[in-house]
């Protein structure tokens, strides 16, 4: 086990690298100039070299790329441009937000998601099924910006129940938190229903029947522990995509979290403080796909992460 998760941290190492050298090559290539963006329209040439000079961003791309990584390897990716402060705290600040609506929202989608895939999968094509099947193939197809417009519109402005932006209390979270679960939540609920479906027609399911236990004790104590490895997969790496939801659904919210830092970072080509927040979910994604890893041979110990049976 110890070699294995030595392995995956030093394959993490390779990932994270990657990940660095990828963002620092789109934000130089995106169009706009961090100095004209700061300075305004009506700064003069000199004005803008000046600034330019300052930041740095007049050396040699390669001068730029080892600096970086030199810097990075020290979790020091400079000061934001924008708020003159360094970027990685602005960003640590800000995560903490962020967190908790993703682990909110996962812990919704996955609840929600694993029972309705128990209650379909035990019986397939009956109504339940259907009905469920329908559900999460709607939940999939609406943009997650629309829902979390229709959910303002319907509990904050229409029926006055729960706040449309802002955070403080739980209330604030429960609308960003649904919005970001819905489309996760079907993902899980699929997948769910089809594992169950198939672990329902194994042999074992049927001597445990014959055993006379009831089609519940079946359901939890046999099929979905033995259902629940490729779910585990999913949630594993959708987690970490969350992240990239969360953009969309802070800025829908007026929530505080790394959303509206990123964006606002994209906008003026604040280059530290897009790098610093884009290594930081790089690394989450990381350590959320080696938990994924290490949990498979504690759901089903025939499997083994060295790849024995």
């Amino acid at each position: 086990m110890i070699r294995v998760i030595v392995t995956r941290l030093l394959t993490g190492v390779l990932v994270m690298w990657g990940a660095a050298s990828l963002i620092f090559l789109i934000v130089r290539v995106a169009p706009g100039d961090p100095a004209l963006i700061l300075l305004g329209p009506d700064a003069s040439r000199e004005q803008v070299a000046e600034l330019t000079a300052s930041l740095g961003l007049d050396r040699p791309l390669i001068v730029q790329y080892a600096n970086y990584l030199a810097d990075a390897a020290r979790f020091d990716f400079g000061n934001s441009y924008l708020l003159g402060r360094p970027a990685m705290p602005e960003v640590l600040e800000r995560l903490p937000a962020s967190a908790e609506l993703m682990l909110t929202a996962t812990t919704i989608a996955v609840v929600l998601g694993i029972t309705l895939g128990l209650l379909a999968g035990g019986r397939p094509g009956s109504a339940v099924d259907r009905v469920v099947s329908a559900a999460t193939i709607a939940l999939q197809s609406f943009p997650t910006f629309w829902v979390g417009i229709m959910l303002i519109l319907v509990f904050a402005l229409v029926l006055r129940m729960l706040p449309s932006a802002g955070a403080g209390t739980p209330a604030h979270i429960l609308l960003p938190a649904v919005t970001l679960a819905l489309p996760f939540t079907a993902i899980v609920a699929r997948l769910t229903r089809t594992s169950v479906a198939e672990t329902m027609r194994e042999p074992y399911i049927q001597t445990a029947r014959s055993k006379g236990l009831t089609e519940r004790q079946v359901l939890t104590g046999h099929t979905l522990r033995n259902s629940l490895i490729p779910v585990v997969t999913v949630i594993g790496l959708h987690m970490g995509g969350l992240m990239g939801g969360a953009v969309i659904v802070e800025n829908v919210f007026a929530w505080p979290g790394l959303g509206s830092l990123v964006v606002d970072a994209v906008s003026t080509r604040d280059y530290a403080m897009v790098q610093a927040a884009t290594f930081l979910i790089a690394g989450i994604v990381m350590v959320f796909n080696l938990a994924a890893d290490l949990l498979y041979s504690q759901l089903d110990p025939r499997i083994r992460l060295d790849g024995a049976a």
